[in-house]
């Protein structure tokens, strides 16, 4: 089932079922500056995790909402907080895809949310996190972390490429 709405000024939008003789809340959207149809109810929720939240996680979240974002309303978290790591934004840029405004979050936010995937991309989020509440489907796909090769910064660099292609295929398989 698909709702959509017509936005055609600045102001908060109240989204109601009709449930026969009592409508039904389902939403209040703050909208700035959106304006055309939008589906609020057909986008499944996608989560995904990593360790630090710091790369692949980060460019994971990044490419499933630039080339998905239509169907899926996306986030990412770890199992704890350190800082997107500025090679992840370098790499995503040369795409078209800014992370610069990104910021490494925790689990925790996301534990009380309804979500239909919880996606693990490294195996250690997996093993800290083999159950979220309210997840109705959880993925496991590991990446390698770039962020350990230690030897020149080009070779840094090819590696987080590398790992954000393999992560832009996967994702295109699994969501498309």
């Amino acid at each position: 089932m698909g709702l959509k709405v017509r936005v055609l000024a600045t102001f908060n939008i109240f989204v109601f079922l009709d449930s026969g003789s009592v409508p039904l809340p389902v939403a209040i959207l703050g909208v700035s500056t959106l304006f055309g149809d939008m589906d609020v109810l057909s986008k499944k929720t996608v989560l995904i995790l990593c360790t630090h939240n710091s790369a692949r996680s980060q460019m994971a979240e990044g490419l499933l909402r630039a080339f998905h974002g239509d169907r899926f309303e996306v986030f990412s978290a770890g199992t704890e907080a350190t800082r997107v790591k500025p090679m992840a934004i370098e790499v995503m840029a040369e795409i078209g895809i800014d992370l610069s405004e990104h910021h490494s979050k925790t689990l925790e936010r996301f534990l009380n949310r309804d979500l239909d995937y919880v996606v693990t991309v490294c195996d250690s989020a997996r093993e800290n996190c083999p159950y979220i509440p309210g997840a109705h489907e959880s993925i496991h796909h590991s990446f390698s972390d770039p962020s350990d090769v230690t030897s020149s910064e080009n070779e840094r660099r090819e590696a987080f490429r590398t790992v954000r292609d393999e992560i832009k295929i996967w994702l295109d398989r699994t969501f498309t």
